[in-house]
């Protein structure tokens, strides 16, 4: 038998199944409310016409057993069996209230308690516990061997208070170096205790340990329809406590653990000696108990789909348990219109490359280089599991670099050998002019510096970090000086721009979305926890495209230069006077081709 808990405070305020917070899902929160209003009206809508009870009259309502404001006395128990009789057992009971008035919004229907609990050796080895909650009538007994006890007084439901995860185990990184730098074999195990075990790949049965819950909500729905016999909605049905002679419903009991995220859980093992348990008992609308289950649902069809991955809810969850709501209003307005630029940028990036006619001022070896950015940053997140939604977009981008390239280049395949080559050869436009000059030597002296950097980032990563394999190793260091030094990349182009003293041939469109998304991200940047690091590098866009615009400003418009689509202002000049002659306009145009 557990021994019994000692009480440490009485009532108390806040809401025990809200603990706290970090980063928005914008796309992610949408599709889950979309998925829940969806599955909500159509339940409305395509009820089950299958009878609650056997028999029953598809006329006959059922309705609710007790009264709006109906006085109520609560019983909680704390039992390591799953079923429950011993109500004579005063060390399990944990907690009683009386006179808790049903369904009635205000402060006497609230009621909290905090206490220490103290498990058993048998929990303490993988044991179970449940919480025992019974409602009654007030002034009637919830003991059926009880003389006064009435079978429609009083109603009750069992939940555990301990779940079974997988074992956190190891992380399969190691030092590449055999810990020759201060690593230790226990720093790296260590470092996977937030890791689930669930990998299917491995050898052997996957071991659970159990956890502590330490905040129960206890909420009693308040609904008083009347339900058709034959037409109880199917999300309810389940949680409905029909009482068999009347067939009315006992109200609803729901243990609500929504806002009970995965890391305030407590592993419980021998070295656990008390263990704290926040209770509260509190009515809840029909509206938010459906919202609840509804959105629970929608997790549970993304994570199916592969569209989630395991803990993505719990830190969609925390930003609305620990975040401003209006911080989180804003972030949400902000969201969407970072979503707006996004595409705006995309599109008009693919329409200037899909229309430009000439690469005379453009960087072709940026380009180059950004595909295999994009490419070193699909690798790595297919190295790590990430959710086949970022893949994808990974993914199409880095098509999107590659077909850039086709664009800035001449791609043929060389059959000459015994195994076909990509053969890749500057356009004339490119070639015949400064441009591949100042490009060259931009890159020359970029290089060394980027070299550089990433040497000493890859080196420091592989004496003081862990890693999966070597290739991680590299993948990692690869991604790391990406997102650290990318912006390096942007330089050839501020230096082409420089050296000819001219910016008509940039794509300002695209970059005028692009500046825009930076300065969302520098909101972004103020409001969410982020690494300094990734904070820093927020920041660093900022100072090429205001180099840009600087350029813009110093650099006046020069009619004898092609524009973003391959025209130039004296291009407009003839085609208009070739259209007042009765000439076609079109034919300068036509005259422009691909080099």
């Amino acid at each position: 038998m557990t021994p019994p808990a000692a009480v440490e405070g009485g009532d108390g305020g806040g809401h025990g199944g809200q603990p706290q917070q970090q980063q928005g899902f914008g796309q992610m929160f949408t599709g889950i409310i979309r998925v829940a209003v969806i599955y909500y009206f159509a339940s409305k809508f395509f009820s089950s016409n299958k009878p609650s009870s056997s028999g029953s009259d598809p006329a006959v309502q059922i309705s609710n057993l007790f009264q709006k404001s109906e006085p109520l006395d609560m019983w909680f128990y704390l039992s390591e069996h799953d079923e429950f009789n011993d109500f004579g057992n005063e060390a399990a009971l944990i907690w009683h209230e009386s006179n808790i008035p049903y369904a009635v919004w205000g402060p006497e229907s609230t009621r909290t308690l905090s206490l220490k609990y103290y498990p058993s050796e048998a929990l303490q080895h993988n044991g179970s516990l449940f919480a025992h909650v019974f409602f009654a009538r007030s002034g009637y007994p919830v003991d059926p061997s009880d003389p006064e006890y009435q079978a429609l007084a009083a109603f009750g439901l069992t939940h555990p208070v301990v779940t079974y995860l997988p074992k956190s185990k190891a992380n399969k990184k190691k030092s590449l170096l055999g810990n020759s730098k201060g690593t230790s074999e226990d720093d790296a195990v260590s470092e996977g205790v937030e890791e689930p075990q669930v990998d299917s790949k491995d050898d052997g049965p996957v071991e659970y340990i159990s956890y502590w819950k330490p905040n129960i909500t206890i909420n009693l729905v308040d609904d008083f329809t009347r339900y058709s016999q034959r037409a109880i909605p199917p999300n309810i049905a389940p949680y409905m406590n029909i009482e068999p002679t009347t067939n009315n419903y006992y109200p609803t009991i729901f243990f609500n653990e929504f806002w009970l995220l995965r890391d305030k859980l407590i592993a419980i093992n021998d070295t656990v000696k008390e263990l704290a348990l926040h209770l509260e008992v509190a009515p809840i609308s029909m509206t938010k108990w459906q919202l609840f289950l509804q959105i629970d649902q929608s997790f549970q069809i993304h994570r199916s789909y592969g569209s989630m991955l395991e803990g993505e809810a719990d830190e969609l969850k925390r930003v609305f348990v620990e975040g401003n709501p209006y911080l989180l209003g804003i972030t949400m307005v902000v969201s969407l219109l970072h979503s707006v630029f996004d595409f705006l940028a995309f599109k008009n990036d693919i329409q200037f490359w899909n229309k430009n006619k000439s690469m005379e001022g453009l960087s072709a070896k940026s380009v180059v280089v950004s595909f295999f950015c994009q490419l070193v940053v699909f690798l790595y997140l297919l190295d790590n599991d990430t959710s086949w939604m970022i893949l994808a977009s990974s993914g199409v981008g880095c098509c999107i670099e590659f077909w850039k390239i086709g664009k800035a280049m001449h791609i043929e395949v060389d059959r000459s050998g015994s195994i076909p080559k990509l053969k890749f050869t500057d356009r004339d436009t490119y070639a015949g002019n400064k441009t591949k000059e100042y490009d060259d030597l931009a890159m020359k002296y970029l290089s060394y510096v980027l070299f550089v950097l990433v040497a000493c980032s890859s080196v420091y990563s592989l004496m003081y970090e862990t890693h999966k394999s070597w290739y991680s190793w590299i993948l990692s260091s690869l991604t790391s000086c990406v997102y650290m030094f990318g912006f390096i990349m942007m330089c050839p182009q501020l230096f082409i721009n420089y050296k000819l003293k001219s910016v008509a041939h940039m794509p300002w469109r695209q970059m005028t979305y692009k500046f825009l998304n930076t300065i969302i991200d520098d909101l972004f940047a103020f409001v969410i926890k982020m690494p300094i690091l990734h904070r820093l590098s927020v920041f660093r866009d900022d100072v090429i495209f205001l180099i840009y615009l600087y350029q813009r400003w110093a650099y006046p418009v020069d009619k004898k230069r092609v524009n973003e689509f391959g025209f130039g202002g004296e291009d407009e000049d003839e085609a208009a006077v070739a259209l007042a002659s009765g000439s076609g306009s079109g034919s300068s145009a036509e005259e422009k081709k691909t080099n």
